[in-house]
This record gives structure tokens, C-alpha cells and sequence, in this order.
């Protein structure tokens, strides 16, 4: 099992659309049942869910669970804390930084991908 310290030591997220709960569970290095917790303790977490109320997390998931996992983990935040630390205008703003380098990024990969289409 990970230190508390080592979150950048997590495996990378793999290119997938969706993401069960045991493969958060394995890629967050978090039980399944806290990742239930979670849910109901942090409005923004909401994966979506199919046929027999499984739970399928997308990329954003993901991400949002490795930084409430730090902030509890890694920085000691309560619960209350990291949802008041989570909620605030500092986590709004790296998401939309992170929007931006997402679309830079995709623009660029569309770019390539059109390159290699017309050879």
C-alpha cells in the first residue's frame, strides 16, 4: 500500500471513457466503500450510474477523488475542510486551467490525427 505522502506514486489513469469502482478503488489507492463515502460527503462526486445502480467514474472522477484524497491523506484536511477547500474559488480555477490544457491538448492531437489522414 501507498505512504500517504507518495499520491504522485498512484498508477496513471488509463484512456478510458469509464471507469468502475474497483478500478478507482485500484488506481486512488482507496477501498471501494470510502470511494461510496465520499459520494455523500462531497457534492461534486457524482458517477454516473447504469443497470443495478453500478457505479461508472469518468476521467474527472478520477481526478477529483486523487485530489480529495490528498487533501485528507496528504495535507490532514477533515472532511468538512477538504469539501469547504473543494467548493472554493482556487479549485475552480485549476479546473478551468485544466479545461483549457485539456481542449489545447485535443486540438492538437485532432491536428496530428488529421496529418496522418492525409498521407
Amino acid at each position: 500500500m501507498l505512504e500517504p505522502s507518495n499520491n504522485n506514486e498512484l498508477p496513471p489513469i488509463p484512456a478510458k471513457r469509464y471507469f468502475t469502482i474497483g478500478e478507482v478503488s485500484e488506481l486512488c489507492d482507496v477501498k471501494a466503500h470510502v470511494l461510496r463515502y465520499w459520494e455523500q460527503e462531497f457534492p461534486q462526486l457524482k458517477p454516473v450510474k447504469r443497470r443495478g445502480n453500478r457505479r461508472y467514474y469518468q476521467r474527472h472522477d478520477v481526478m477529483l477523488i486523487r485530489q480529495i484524497r490528498a487533501l485528507l491523506y496528504e495535507q490532514g484536511f477533515t472532511i468538512g475542510g477538504a469539501r469547504q477547500r473543494l467548493s472554493g474559488t482556487e479549485v475552480k480555477e485549476e479546473l478551468s486551467q485544466t479545461q483549457q490544457l485539456a481542449r489545447s491538448l485535443r486540438n492538437e492531437l485532432e491536428e496530428v490525427l488529421e496529418l496522418l489522414n492525409h498521407r
